[in-house]
């Protein structure tokens, strides 16, 4: 969504919910219509200064500006969420105009109590999801080799360098062999990536560290990531596959965003000659996926839906993506799908943690 759709969206919430507000007696007793009019001017004032001014700026003020305009998003779409079934129900004041402006009351302080639960689950360290997958041909000699997989961090102003370097140090005490960077690792605004380096170059593991673009790498950026990414000896896998150690094979599928014309609906496939060995496949987004079972991928590793990161969103990204979060089996070959380690747009999660993916690979 266009941040100019964004904060039309969020505009009309906030004069709706501001409507309603006037509405409710208890608070009318504390404040007077024309209070609570100018009180919404001057969120909705901030919400503009933080879409518009602190979007993209590194400094301190404008950091500021945009974590407060975004919250205040998140804010006011849970008050929505509880306040408008109750005007539905009660046919907004028609069926009810004795108790309406009381349940009004009641769900506007659920919404608040809704976003404050969401606070806390939002800025809570990511769980780590444990998996066993095994795979065809692996060799037993590889058998318990372990990975780490993390998507979408959206490293930016609102999650910036110190949360990155507790991210870095959770993943390197896990002692993965391998980790993997499933994308949308930057937010994509005009971040300093500069400032992302010294923790990014911290990540260790003996079977390298691997990633592949999602849509927001180079979402508002005249410069190449990837460039930087390969500074911290981080490979970015865009539509090739490549031999990690004898016996498994590791591809990366560029999302759509990130493809040329004439790739833009073309199915990924591995190269034809490529070594004998089990087969892992990066997709930032969890799609195609019967074409990676036909191309034998034995495990394919995704991100990008946050599972809805706010409810009730989960049950509409599901509508895109029926598989939404957790482990699958497709035709023989088993999708995992991140929930993300990040969060995208406000510092909020409700019902649906951070997390970062913990696989053990087995033999058959």
């Amino acid at each position: 969504m266009s941040g100019i759709g964004l904060t039309f969206i969020t505009t009309i919430l906030l004069a709706y919910i501001v409507w309603r507000m006037c509405s409710v007696g208890t608070l009318r007793q504390v404040a007077t219509k024309k209070a609570i009019v100018y009180s919404g001017l001057v969120v909705w004032i901030t919400l503009l200064s933080g879409r518009f001014l602190g979007h993209g700026s590194s400094s301190a003020w404008a950091t500021s500006a945009e974590f407060l305009g975004i919250t205040i998003t998140g804010v006011l779409f849970l008050i929505f969420i509880c306040l408008f079934p109750i005007d539905l129900v009660t046919g907004f004041g028609c069926f009810s105009p004795h108790w309406a402006p009381r349940l009004r009351a009641w769900a506007m302080v659920g919404g608040c109590i809704l976003s404050v639960a969401a606070t806390i689950q939002g800025v809570r360290p990511p769980v780590v999801s444990h998996y066993e997958v095994k795979l065809h041909n692996l060799s037993t000699k590889l058998d318990g080799t372990t990975l780490v997989a993390l998507s979408d961090l959206h490293l930016g102003s609102t999650l910036g360098p110190e949360w990155l370097e507790s991210r870095v140090s959770q993943v390197n005490d896990m002692k993965p062999d391998m980790i993997f960077l499933l994308g949308d690792i930057c937010e994509g605004h005009g971040e300093n990536i500069e400032a992302f380096m010294p923790a990014l170059q911290k990540f260790s593991a003996p079977l390298g560290i691997w990633s592949v673009n999602g849509n927001h790498e180079n979402h508002g950026k005249k410069r190449d990531l990837n460039s930087s990414f390969t500074r911290a000896k981080i490979v970015t896998l865009q539509d090739e596959c490549i031999e990690v150690t004898p016996g498994l094979l590791l591809a990366g599928r560029n999302t759509i965003h990130n493809r040329n014309e004439a790739q833009a609906n073309q199915p990924w496939n591995p190269p034809q000659d490529h070594p004998a060995g089990s087969l892992i496949l990066l997709s930032h987004v969890p799609e195609n996926y019967q074409d990676a079972t036909v191309a034998g991928v034995d495990l394919m590793l995704s991100g990008h839906t946050h599972s809805g990161q706010l409810w009730p969103f989960n049950h509409l990204v599901a509508i895109a993506h029926p598989k939404l979060q957790g482990r699958y089996e497709v035709d023989g070959m088993t999708l995992l799908v991140t929930r993300g380690a990040g969060t995208w747009g406000p510092r909020m999660r409700l019902w649906q943690p951070s997390e970062i993916l913990h696989v053990t690979l087995r033999s058959e």
